[in-house]
């Protein structure tokens, strides 16, 4: 906003830079118009001097010329008419014989940005790309970049194209990476730079000329290129390899970017890239930039999604430091959830809890949620610290502790005797909403493992009045629904009173409608009520594979070195750890696991064969509670189904195998993402009822993709069959069968004439609905069960 007393003073110095005296003394004339320059910057409005400063533009003193061009290109766009009049003068000093002068010139020309000018400033372009000074061959090149957004797209001349693409073997590296820019521009509508094998291989050659930007801007460039021959790609990995364990973060990153651009189909290669730039990630982190330490710790995140150990000995560089700013202790706490394991799991722990304490309430909640994503994997010790964070009766501490159980819970069912007794008397420091809406799901579910659970409620009700939350009182009319199905006789009196104020008095229609649906569903009878508020439940002996499968690389090469891990690192925090999954070694499955088998058979005679080649994905991942909550709608009573919607599809299989209920959850998890299928939970080994979840991502032939949810299921039933020569044996009673059982020798001392054979469950819920799909996933997992019998035997 212009300052009060402008036009006086605009006034004053036209006066000044119109007096001969002033002009007659050059060191005065500069001052005269330095304050010009500075009396634009404070926001006065001085475009009446245009004319005065394009007077002054002819001289010979540098300072001068530069003040004078900072106001010619700031108002130029104001006065096109006016500008017309510094022409004659920047195409004169562009013949001017000191470098300085015609560079600035060339730079000015160009920073006008008039199209009425285009005509007078092309031909000095022209010559400057042939000047004999770099400084001026540099400012040209980029000057016809500047020129080119001043005209359409059809109006790009050929032979500026070939001399800038001729002007890539100048012998300043400056002036090469200036026209790898101008090319991009010009050549925006065509993809940029072509790129073939003599550019590339000059553009490697020349790299150590180069700084830093120009580095990143070259090996950006030759992403492009791919090379003829495996000779030609090894040779150019050699000359990349130094550029890997560069000092400069930018560079290592643009090196790597390059080599999974190389070397998509080579993943040792780009396992041994990732290896190599292990320093140079971590002194990164010890970067003194905040910004470059976050950012080195974004990318980290995502070279642990395919390599989940390749930090695991440097975990320590990852605790938090005291004077750190939040957003990069959070980051580190995310990586140190990635590196858990069974070595250093307690010092992680013990390092967690002492920033549960954290000054900032941030941090504190993000380690707290940190200690809940390990205790997937390590559910006895989290427990144990989470439970010792209550006794501290600190409320946002106290709510970031409910919510992480809340969640634990949920995949470790197993562990929820222990945080019933630990809830006792924590509703007493619950303030916030979420807090309260994670402690009223507890109690419903829990509630007939609380003592205090009917008190607690009753608390939460007396005080609904006063409550502005909606989800909490939501919450609250579930909590005590489900409470009501399990304590009946201590509830009945607290939930009648809690149904007639949400009823009569409340004024959120939500609200409302959910107390009205709970009173009329209790009206149709408690069995109703029961089977629509108490559905199937996770089974305690089930254990959570935790740990994503090893992404391959090319999944997310394409977003290193940009703003995409950025942006990603909140999302996956959510998402299991991948450092906690041990895969037991399998032996080499047969030719029959490849996905896109096209006549696999299923074993005992069923023919499930596919029509198109099937491919599978295990990405994007599930997570268990996704998993769950999609899986439990499944339609009761029938064994093939169809849902109402027609984009659901329920099958069932039986499938006959010997060995699988007594193999390892990892080997099994082994052998299915061999075939990107990926197993989420388990029973142990030989337990009844034995039971696996799992799921995958399907695509047959050019059909869409589809998520498919699987789960096997053996009951204990076994078909005893005896194979001799050409004929097979009869069937005992249960008698008999008890006394071969104890007297037969080990499976593995048979001689393959005799074979126990399972019945195991399959079933599988797809979407959309693809019966090629299907079957072709039913096929490979029969291949599957199949090899790991065959592997057993």
């Amino acid at each position: 906003m212009p300052y009060l007393g402008s036009e006086d003073t605009v006034k004053d110095l036209r006066r000044a830079l119109s007096n001969p005296n002033v002009q007659s003394e050059p060191l005065r004339y500069r001052n005269t118009i330095l304050k010009v320059i500075r009396v634009m910057s404070q926001g006065v409005d001085v475009s009446g001097l245009f004319t005065e400063m394009v007077k002054a533009c002819a001289t010979v003193d540098i300072v001068q010329k530069k003040l004078v061009y900072v106001f010619l290109c700031s108002y130029a766009t104001l006065n096109p008419e006016l500008s017309l009049l510094v022409i004659n003068t920047l195409r004169k000093d562009c013949q001017d014989p000191n470098p300085m002068v015609r560079s600035l010139a060339l730079r000015n020309m160009t920073n006008l940005r008039l199209p009425s000018l285009v005509e007078y400033v092309e031909q000095p372009l022209m010559e400057g790309l042939k000047d004999r000074a770099a400084c001026v061959r540099r400012v040209a090149v980029l000057g016809w970049a500047k020129l080119h957004n001043l005209q359409s797209p059809s109006e790009i001349d050929a032979t500026v194209v070939n001399e800038l693409y001729s002007l890539l073997r100048d012998s300043d590296p400056v002036v090469v990476v200036n026209c790898l820019r101008a090319l991009e521009e010009i050549l925006k509508e065509e993809g940029g730079v072509a790129v073939n094998k003599s550019i590339a291989h000059h553009l490697l050659n020349r790299l150590k000329e180069m700084d830093v930007w120009g580095q990143c801007e070259v090996l950006r460039v030759l992403q492009r290129y791919q090379p003829q021959s495996d000779d030609e790609l090894f040779d150019i990995l050699s000359l990349l390899d130094q550029l890997l364990v560069s000092p400069h973060p930018l560079v290592m990153a643009a090196t790597l970017s390059l080599f999974f651009s190389l070397c998509c189909r080579l993943p040792a290669v780009c396992h041994a890239a990732l290896e190599r730039v292990r320093a140079p990630l971590l002194a990164a982190c010890g970067s003194v930039s905040r910004e470059m330490r976050f950012a080195a710790l974004c990318h980290i995140q995502l070279l642990l999604r395919s390599v989940p150990g390749l930090m695991g000995a440097q975990y320590k560089r990852f605790f938090c430091g005291y004077a750190e700013p939040a957003f990069i202790k959070q980051r580190k706490m995310q990586v140190l959830v990635e590196l858990v394991n069974d070595d250093n799991v307690a010092m992680l722990l013990d390092e967690l809890k002492g920033y549960c304490t954290d000054v900032n309430a941030d941090t504190a909640q993000a380690a707290i949620s940190a200690i809940g994503q390990i205790g997937r994997s390590y559910s006895d010790r989290c427990v144990e610290i989470l439970t010792e964070l209550l006794a501290l009766k600190q409320e946002h501490i106290t709510s970031a502790v409910v919510q992480t159980i809340c969640d634990l819970v949920w995949v470790c069912p197993q562990c929820s005797d222990t945080v019933c007794v630990a809830l006792e008397g924590c509703e007493e420091t619950l303030q916030d909403s979420q807090g309260k809406q994670a402690l009223l799901w507890l109690l419903g579910i829990y509630g007939e493992k609380i003592s205090s659970a009917p008190y607690t409620l009753e608390g939460f009700i007396d005080g609904i009045r006063s409550e502005a939350s909606v989800g909490v009182k939501m919450e609250l009319l579930t909590a005590s629904m489900r409470l009501f199905l399990q304590r009946p006789a201590e509830t009945q009196d607290m939930l009648g009173r809690l149904l007639h104020y949400c009823i009569d008095e409340e004024t959120d229609m939500c609200v409302r409608d959910q107390a009205l649906l709970y009173y009329r569903l209790l009206a149709c009878g408690v069995n109703s009520t029961r089977s629509l508020l108490q559905g199937r439940r996770s089974d305690p002996s089930l254990g959570l594979l935790i740990g994503c499968p090893a992404e391959p690389i090319s999944q997310w090469a394409a977003s290193f070195n940009t703003l995409g891990p950025l942006m990603q690192g909140a999302a996956e925090t959510a998402s299991p750890s991948r450092g906690q999954c041990h895969h037991a070694a399998v032996g080499e499955l047969p030719a029959l696991l490849t996905c896109g088998s096209a006549d696999a058979a299923l074993p005992g005679g069923s023919d499930l064969s596919v029509v198109a080649p099937l491919s599978l994905s295990t990405a994007p991942g599930l997570s268990p509670q996704d998993f769950e909550r999609m899986w439990s709608q499944k339609p009761e009573g029938a064994d093939t189904a169809e849902d109402g919607e027609q984009d659901c599809v329920w099958l069932e299989q039986q499938l006959q195998t010997s060995a699988v209920p007594h193999c390892s959850p990892q080997s099994l998890q082994a052998a299915m993402q061999l075939v990107n299928i990926q197993v989420l939970a388990f029973t142990p080994p030989s337990t009844l009822p034995w039971r696996v979840y799992l799921y995958t991502h399907t695509k047959c032939g050019d059909s869409d993709s589809t998520l498919i949810l699987g789960e096997l299921l053996y009951t204990g039933e076994t078909n005893q069959r005896t194979v001799s020569e050409g004929a097979e044996g009869g069937g005992a009673d249960e008698e008999e069968e008890e006394e071969q059982r104890a007297t037969r020798p080990d499976r593995n001392q048979l001689s393959g004439k005799e074979a126990e054979l399972r019945e195991v469950k399959v079933t599988v819920k797809q979407q959309p609905g693809d019966e090629r799909a299907l079957k072709g996933l039913l096929s490979i997992l029969a291949t599957v069960l199949h090899t790991l019998s065959s592997e057993e035997d």
